[in-house]
């Protein structure tokens, strides 16, 4: 009843309570990064949602667009800038993806979208992550962050699948406002082959090695 009906309902309420609230915020944020990034201010990348469907997702940009004298895209610790580090730092990077659950694409708690290049190296059981709509927070959020190794992000993902209600989202909600307030469990900079244990750096491009924009 809870995940069909009534949790879509208790995203868009908190949601527009949230656009409401940090509309100041989310203006200067614009502003400063629309003067700063010559008028690119938003990250759009392809992710999976629910049912393994792609979507857009938005972040504020926290990189600039620097190239080396090849035309190659620097390194993305060398793309960042201090005021994208500092969003990132204070997850404000992530305040526009509000904008993909009014779409219906996110949800507020859910397992975290990632890209479409990580399918192929789910196994049956982790793959179950996708049978409800990503959200911008979720278990793996509050139980580790990015210290976590992707197999056990996957099992807390499917745990919440298997245990979504109203009681257990409002625990990680506010659950995850004290890790951003202290800014806990958040690790700029690691690579994805230090937390992958099951062979998704692989396959992968080097160009996804650092987790920082991608995660």
């Amino acid at each position: 009843m809870y995940s069909n009906y009534l949790k879509r309902f208790f995203d868009l309420i908190i949601s527009i309570f949230i656009i409401v609230i940090f509309l100041p915020i989310f203006i200067i944020i614009f502003l400063i990064l629309f003067v700063q990034n010559s008028g690119e201010v938003f990250f759009i990348q392809t992710r999976i949602g629910k049912m393994n469907k792609e979507f857009g997702l938005i972040k504020f940009r926290s990189m600039n667009n620097k190239k080396d004298d090849q035309g190659n895209l620097l390194k993305d610790m060398d793309r960042i800038t201090p005021f994208g580090h500092f969003i990132r730092k204070a997850s404000l990077d992530e305040l526009p993806q509000i904008f993909n659950i009014l779409k219906g694409e996110m949800s507020l708690v859910g397992p975290r979208p990632l890209l479409s290049e990580y399918l192929p190296y789910y196994s049956e059981y982790h793959i179950r992550r996708h049978e409800i709509k990503p959200g911008i927070t979720g278990l793996a959020q509050i139980e580790g962050r990015n210290y976590l190794k992707f197999s056990e992000r996957f099992n807390l993902d499917v745990h919440y699948v298997d245990n979504v209600s109203l009681k257990l989202d409002l625990q990680i909600l506010v659950k995850t406002f004290f890790k951003i307030f202290k800014s806990s469990d958040i690790s700029m900079g690691r690579k994805m082959s230090e937390i992958d244990d099951i062979g998704i750096t692989k396959g992968l491009a080097k160009h996804y090695f650092n987790i920082d924009e991608n995660e």
